[in-house]
């Protein structure tokens, strides 16, 4: 499903228009992008979790000259599913 889909889905499970449902959605991403940039976890009860995991340094090899090379440490976003999200997905 991408994202026009979803909107789709959204807009007729709660009788929207589609519109309306884009602004929701992207300001969902925006308010949950934002909070991670901050620094700060959000969490949606029965859904999952959204944080920024850190990521260390450490070396790697060129696939093509087979050097070692240094990967720098980094950040990136990390989802983590509920217990109850989990539970409804293996039924």
């Amino acid at each position: 499903m991408n994202k026009t889909e979803l909107i789709g889905a959204i807009a007729a499970a709660t009788d929207l228009p589609k519109t309306e449902v884009e602004k929701m959605l992207n300001a969902f991403v925006s308010v949950v992008s934002d909070e991670l940039v901050a620094g700060n976890k959000v969490a949606i009860k029965g859904f999952g979790t959204f944080e920024v995991r850190e990521r260390a340094a450490r070396q790697g090899h060129n696939p093509r000259t087979k050097e070692v090379i240094q990967i720098a440490a980094s950040k990136a976003p990390g989802f983590k599913a509920s217990s109850t999200f989990k539970d409804a997905l293996n039924k």
